[in-house]
């Protein structure tokens, strides 16, 4: 597995590269990949089903310039931002039988994550369908883009995320995982007590990445954001 340590210019682009490098994999021109990269500035990123209206303080995020954007992979709705650490797995079905499926899939990857991490803090574990969380409090949002031949899996890994930005853009979500318990995010969510270098080195041990990966589907990238993440029509779809 080739690693690629890299965050673009723009948000639209950053989330083109993750479904490039998908569909790179499908056409048998790529492989698989862990990518890790963080956005340093608020934006709420919207899952690919996430209505706005519902997920989204829109008022909120117009008023302070924080920009939302839309993603091609499922789950809910997200905020970005310095201290919050994306990775971008791509995966070959054949690597695993529990890739097949979408739950065994999540339980096979976080289930890696949570042993990798589980000597930050106590009591982490797969929680929900595709979160990790420490003594019942989330750190970690996934969702799953899947192919014929291949997924993507992304996520993020909270560890020093200014977590009252989380309740100033982002409403209640409307559907939730029982162990939430209807807390508010800051009362849900917590940081890892780590660094994003170090949890960096974890990921890339965690699965065994081999070389740095030359280069990037730059062509496919602009043509996704060209025709779908920079699109009203693509994020203000819901």
């Amino acid at each position: 597995m080739q690693q690629l340590d890299l965050t673009l210019p723009t948000l639209a682009e950053n989330l083109a590269l993750d479904e490039a490098l998908l569909l790179e994999a499908e056409s048998g021109q790529g492989g698989e990949c862990l990518r890790l990269w963080e956005w340093r500035t608020p934006a709420v990123v919207l899952g690919s089903g996430c209505r706005l209206a519902d997920d989204v303080d829109e008022a909120g995020c117009l008023a302070d310039g924080v920009p939302i954007l839309r993603r091609a992979s499922g789950g809910g709705s997200v905020l970005q931002g310095a201290g919050c650490l994306s990775y971008s797995l791509v995966l070959a079905y054949d690597r695993a039988p529990a890739l097949q499926a979408v739950r065994p899939s999540y339980a096979y990857i976080l289930g890696r994550l949570a042993e990798a991490l589980g000597d930050l803090v106590p009591k982490i574990e797969h929680a929900g369908i595709s979160d990790l969380a420490a003594a019942g409090r989330k750190f970690s949002g996934n969702a799953q883009q899947r192919k014929r031949t291949h997924l993507l899996h992304h996520g993020t890994l909270l560890y020093d995320f200014d977590l009252c930005l989380v309740g100033r853009y982002l409403r209640m979500p409307a559907r939730q995982p029982e162990y939430r318990g209807q807390r508010g995010h800051t009362d849900f969510l917590v940081n890892l007590p780590t660094t994003g270098a170090a949890l960096k080195q974890r990921l890339w041990h965690t699965w065994a990445s081999g070389d740095e990966r030359e280069g990037w589907p730059q062509e496919l990238v602009r043509q996704l954001v060209a025709e779908k993440y920079t699109r009203a029509d693509w994020i203000r779809r819901r």
